[in-house]
């Protein structure tokens, strides 16, 4: 008899009553008072499940042939040739085990080689996919001349030549005179005159364009999921123009008087009193968002084909200058105020900085998701964005390097943001989301970030006047805030 516990002859055997089996009895005990379980089994046990052995004292004496020397030899030899052969039978187990394993291993890598072979093909013919033009608007001619091709050296110069002026005279300028000041900003109220629906619900308003530089009164950019777009007079509350785009708008802005759309079939749109002049096709897919260069003479796009475009608006058929591509899709753009350089923001959470001479990335920041609105300051070097679903909105200080370094204020907005715009003076930025409508400033002596108005309005685009006077806020309609006269 051996102990189940120990492995060796019970000085006082006891053997359980539920299964049989065989302790010695100071072990067992021991065991059920810390455990209160049968050791092998793992069933409930006690004490009282114990039997006592009882075995005779009287030892069998070893028989003849196991009390001589050459016997005890015999038995010694036999024993170490059954360990001898056990050991082989491990080693044989051991290298065969090592063998499978290697085949394992080895079919392990082919299969991560083919994978990621696969996956190399699968994302150049992605990439091969987005070049193929499917609108059939411009030729192939073009497009290969423009892909990955850098600005014409006229294109250049004249880009050169509008960065060197304007940030000369960004640098000198002053706020200008009769600018509304904090006092007035915080004094801003919706104004009944301004206040507007549209005679037709919108599905959607893609974008809140710019005031049209060439009317005496507001006009403001709609569009629709449906395909048509507006344009609207915020003193008459009157829709001056009716045009149908024939997709989705993304995207819209007012080039002089003329009216420019980006589409999701990826066409770029024209449209001057509202009869349509010019198409573009480059984008293999929607066309995501435009910007228009400080000069307006050049136009940006972005798409989800992974590229940005610049086009010649001194063309009648808006003529592609240049196609640069980039490892994500695009969602959103904007030219800096100098002109030299595009933001563009990322579906995968980059915003990437462009010098559009070379179609190189001066600098990448990353966000905390898609990156949907973009604004620069005036001043050049603050730049405002804003991801999908986000509630805060970060200013980067573009003359810092990294995404860490150039965080130079992070505004805890309280709500999803949908839209965010810098005033001309780069004094203020409006934010606009979640049924409110706010505007920080930084004050230069203090340093600091501050709210100075924020008010509850179902706003969803924004925009500043020209002039610094009001603000546009679009919700269900336009409405104009303003310092009451």
């Amino acid at each position: 008899m051996l102990c189940a516990i120990s492995g060796e002859p019970p000085q006082v055997p006891v053997a359980s009553r539920k299964n049989g089996n065989i302790f010695e009895k100071r072990l067992i005990e021991a065991y059920i008072t810390d455990n209160g379980t049968d050791p092998v089994t793992g069933e409930e046990l006690t004490v009282e499940d114990l039997i006592d052995l009882k075995s005779s004292r009287i030892v069998n004496p070893r028989p003849p042939t196991q009390t001589s020397i050459p016997a005890l030899l015999s038995t010694f030899q036999n024993e170490w040739d059954a360990l001898a052969v056990e050991s082989y039978q491990l080693k044989k187990q051991l290298a065969q085990t090592r063998q499978e394993l290697s085949t394992a291993l080895y079919d392990y890598e082919g299969a991560i080689r083919l994978l990621a072979r696969v996956t190399q093909e699968r994302d150049d013919a992605r990439a091969a996919l987005a070049k193929v033009q499917v609108g059939g608007a411009v030729n192939a001619g073009d497009l290969m001349e423009v892909d990955g091709a850098g600005l014409s050296d006229e294109v250049i110069e004249r880009v050169e030549e509008a960065a060197k002026q304007l940030g000369k005279s960004r640098r000198k300028r002053p706020v200008p005179k009769g600018w509304s000041s904090v006092d007035d900003i915080q004094q801003f109220e919706p104004t009944a005159s301004a206040g507007f629906k549209p005679d037709k619900p919108l599905d959607t308003c893609a974008a809140l364009a710019e005031t049209s530089a060439d009317s005496e009164s507001p006009l403001v950019l709609y569009g629709s999921e449906s395909g048509l777009a507006y344009i609207y007079s915020t003193d008459d509350s009157s829709a001056a123009h009716l045009m149908d785009c024939g997709s989705r708008v993304t995207d819209g802005l007012f080039w002089e008087s003329k009216a420019i759309f980006s589409l999701a079939n990826g066409h770029i749109k024209i449209f001057e009193s509202g009869d349509w002049i010019a198409t573009q096709t480059i984008h293999a897919g929607p066309a995501t968002g435009i910007a228009l260069h400080p000069t307006g003479t050049i136009l940006a796009s972005v798409g989800l084909d992974k590229s940005y475009v610049l086009y010649d608006l001194t063309s009648s058929t808006l003529k592609p200058l240049a196609r640069v591509f980039t490892d994500s899709e695009l969602t959103c753009c904007q030219f800096h105020p100098d002109g030299a350089l595009l933001a563009a923001g990322a579906k995968n959470g980059d915003i990437q900085v462009f010098d559009i001479k070379t179609g190189s990335i001066v600098t990448s920041l990353t966000t905390e998701g898609p990156v949907q609105a973009l604004s620069f300051a005036e001043n050049g070097f603050w730049l405002a964005s804003a991801s999908t679903g986000s509630t805060n909105a970060t200013i980067w200080d573009l003359r810092k390097t990294g995404t860490e370094q150039a965080i130079a204020k992070v505004i805890e907005f309280g709500s999803i943001i949908s839209s965010l715009s810098w005033d001309h003076s780069a004094q203020y930025l409006a934010i606009v989301g979640g049924g409110s409508v706010a505007i920080e400033t930084y004050q230069k002596s203090s340093k600091k970030w501050s709210e100075v108005m924020k008010k509850a309005l179902n706003a969803r685009q924004v925009s500043w006047d020209p002039q610094g006077q009001y603000l546009l806020v679009d919700g269900d309609g336009v409405v104009q805030l303003q310092k009451p006269e």
